[in-house]
């Protein structure tokens, strides 16, 4: 007998039978009584039009729950809208559900997990949500997850003619978050040993370098030192979403020496292909070209030159889109580089590190340059000293050659909470790391 496949993932489109699936999902737990704003099963037409709307919202993100294949729960990530600058810290969570029929499986919390890393990845430092008094397992499995009970509100629906109440949670995703919260002593060693540093996993950014439609690395970040590993950028996409990465990290070497996205199509692919979230960084100039690729389907963008040249445009752009900006601070020897690295400025590292985090990004991702490709280790020293600078997340970047080199990156990041990640490139396209040894040195 073949072993239960249990997964949770996001997803940017929906088969026929996926659709299906989830509209029957949906009836099932609004008939038990939560998940949803409906008390009564709303049907396949309506449901179908409700989550095929659901996927044209670029506020809202789509996770579903399989059991050996099938759609068998949903949720939403919402980000808050453009206008709402004073919350762009934090995220909803909304209409959680399983099947009656799939639970006792664990993909509840599987699903759970799937949202809040993703919502962590994303820069957020709080993710909230609210829920019906009668949904017990939801509350518990919350709870468990390390969420806060911070209110109740007496009048927050009427089910079956009767008032019910409703609570409302909200979990702290990153560590170096300043949240102001009235609890108890008691209350505040419990929440630390929810979120510390040590328990807490890293993510691994799989890098996607593109050169000419094809995928490469780069040593030193020289163009005319490159690799290709493939030529197929979708089907590497799909090969790493497979193997488990929850998001991934694409370059646009050719933009980012022109100053405008040169491999348009090859990141069309490669967000058509994705399961997970994509951030996208080189040769991003202008407002237009962002809100394109964001409106495109692209989760996050990275602004690198143009974060020293033109920080005004870094500003409008988290006041547009907040929480999905990223600022990409490389540099040589300590110094911020420029034009595809082509330039070195007499910026330091991290001043651009507290301007960018002043501008509003949502994360910063930190590559030395003298190691990128090298496999030779990353520059630990610079990037937990930029994280300790900084009160935004951090995502370390250049030189990853072996497992030793995560785990280390793993025990700087219990005294510097600041580091969020990792990106790795070369060794995983030659085979030196495994993504299943990779994912569990860092969880």
């Amino acid at each position: 007998m073949s072993e239960t496949q249990l997964t949770a993932e996001r997803v940017q489109e929906l088969s026929e039978d996926d659709l299906h699936a989830l509209c029957e999902a949906t009836d099932a737990a609004i008939l038990d009584g939560g998940g949803f704003g409906w008390v009564n099963p709303q049907g396949l037409k309506t449901l179908s039009r409700y989550f095929q709307g659901v996927m044209l919202v670029p506020e809202r993100q789509l996770f579903v729950a399989r059991h050996d294949g099938v759609i068998v729960g949903s949720a939403q990530l919402v980000r808050p809208p453009r206008n709402n600058e004073a919350q762009a810290m934090a995220a909803s969570l909304m209409h959680f559900h399983i099947a009656p029929y799939a639970r006792r499986f664990g993909l509840g919390r599987k699903l759970l997990d799937e949202i809040v890393q993703c919502a962590r990845a994303m820069g957020y430092q709080l993710l909230n949500l609210d829920v019906r008094e009668t949904q017990d397992r939801a509350i518990a499995l919350f709870r468990r997850a390390g969420f806060e009970q911070w209110g109740t509100h007496p009048g927050y629906a009427i089910v079956g003619g009767r008032l019910v109440r409703g609570h409302y949670f909200v979990m702290r995703l990153q560590e170096q978050s300043r949240v102001v919260h009235q609890v108890s002593e008691e209350n505040s060693r419990s929440d630390a040993g929810v979120v510390g540093a040590s328990a807490r996993p890293l993510t691994l950014y799989p890098a996607i370098d593109l050169k000419d439609g094809a995928c490469v690395r780069l040593r030193r970040g020289e163009m005319d030192d490159a690799t290709i590993y493939s030529d197929d950028p979708g089907a590497q996409a799909r090969q790493w979403c497979i193997a488990g990465f929850r998001w991934l990290h694409v370059v646009d070497l050719n933009g980012a020496f022109a100053g405008r996205s040169a491999n348009v199509d090859a990141v069309r692919r490669i967000v058509a292909n994705a399961t997970t979230p994509v951030q996208l960084g080189g040769g991003l100039r202008d407002m237009e070209g962002i809100a394109a690729w964001l409106e495109a389907g692209v989760t996050r963008v990275i602004l690198g030159s143009v974060a020293v040249k033109n920080p005004e445009l870094v500003r409008e752009a988290c006041r547009a889109f907040p929480g999905r900006i990223v600022a990409g601070i490389d540099a040589r020897g300590g110094q911020v580089a420029t034009e595809g690295w082509a330039e070195v400025s007499d910026m330091q590292a991290t001043e651009l590190g507290l301007r960018m985090q002043d501008a509003g990004v949502a994360a910063i991702i930190f590559t030395e340059i003298s190691r990128d490709g090298m496999l030779e280790g990353l520059d630990l020293e610079q990037t937990a000293q930029l994280a300790r600078t900084v009160s935004i997340p951090v995502i370390a970047s250049g030189g990853v050659g072996s497992l030793d080199h995560l785990a280390a990156l793993k025990r700087v990041a219990q005294d510097a909470p600041g580091i969020e990640g990792v990106v790795v490139g070369r060794a995983l396209y030659d085979g030196r790391i495994s993504p299943r040894e990779a994912l569990e040195v860092l969880a």
